[in-house]
């Protein structure tokens, strides 16, 4: 005999209960727990492991394209072979190459009012339209490599003034330096405009020990010229002769890349500079502007 079984009408929550058959032909209800939970949970943890490989991946690869353009600087004759033009077209494709690539690692999304842009930087590449470019070739077209040596450009970035640095060498005894200082604003999150304030040429300073016999007699002479100056020439004259500009050159150029040791920036043409760091500023992971810094990488 079939065994009758009475359904209730059920209320639409109780409709997709499944139900299973018994031998002796009743039915028993077995309701289903719910798994939704469990897994969604086991998403999440798998969401949040891929999320932290993905940024240790990120970082790796950035560190290898940093470690990769310092090579290819290096690989191309450093910076004396840039300034004189002997850094071939293929070494030149090669750097540009590199820096597009670190560019798209950049880690900081807001570089121009960034606390790791402040300090003291060293230009290791620059663009055929750089201020840094143009003094460099100047020198080295108009003076032979045994009369006057290029030994170096560096800028300092500090409350919102730069100041370029240009040092140079004559006859490996006479050292002087020019001092570009420029007034710098903020346009954009990666633009800046930069005004030319003053440039200043200092007074060369003279190692007498390695100074030749027949000049050492000329140096004195002209020491005791200048001390027969009135003491406001004197003291001009010992700081250096200042050239105003007074805003009259500006230029714009944008941060495509700024951390804690590589600065590149990139004028209206496009050309790039790069530059590291030498001393300055930078960060303590404590302060607040450098949980700020963090706290907008991470966003």
């Amino acid at each position: 005999m079939a065994a009758a079984v009475a359904l209730t009408p059920a209320s639409p929550a109780l409709l997709p209960v499944p139900f299973r058959g018994r031998r002796d032909g009743r039915v028993r209800l077995s309701p289903r727990r719910p798994r939704y939970s469990a897994g969604r949970c086991r998403a999440t943890a798998q969401t949040f492991q891929g999320g932290a490989a993905a940024s240790y991946a990120r970082e790796m690869e950035r560190l290898s394209a940093k470690e990769s353009l310092l090579l290819a600087f290096k690989d191309a004759g450093g910076f004396e072979a840039l300034v004189s033009g002997k850094t071939t077209e293929m070494q030149r494709i090669d750097v540009n190459e590199r820096i597009v690539g670190l560019e798209h690692l950049n880690p900081t999304p807001r570089p121009t009012t960034s606390p790791f842009l402040e300090g003291r930087w060293n230009f290791e590449w620059f663009g055929d339209s750089s201020p840094g470019a143009f003094a460099a070739r100047l020198l080295f077209e108009r003076s032979p490599t045994a009369v006057a040596h290029f030994t170096g450009l560096d800028v300092s970035i500090k409350d919102g003034y730069s100041k370029l640095s240009s040092n140079l060498k004559f006859l490996n005894t006479i050292q002087s330096k020019f001092v570009l200082t420029t007034q710098l604003s903020v346009e954009g999150p990666i633009r800046m405009k930069e005004e030319y304030v003053e440039g200043l040429i200092e007074i060369p300073r003279i190692n007498e020990e390695s100074l030749p016999e027949q000049l050492k007699g000329l140096l004195g002479q002209t020491a005791g010229a200048l001390q027969q100056l009135p003491s406001p020439i004197r003291d001009a004259v010992s700081e250096g002769l200042k050239v105003p500009l007074g805003g009259a050159f500006q230029r714009l150029f944008m941060i495509s890349y700024l951390d804690e040791e590589i600065l590149i920036i990139r004028d209206a043409a496009g050309a790039p500079d790069v530059l590291t760091r030498l001393e300055g500023p930078q960060p303590n992971p404590g302060d607040a502007t450098a949980d700020a810094v963090i706290s907008e990488y991470e966003s």
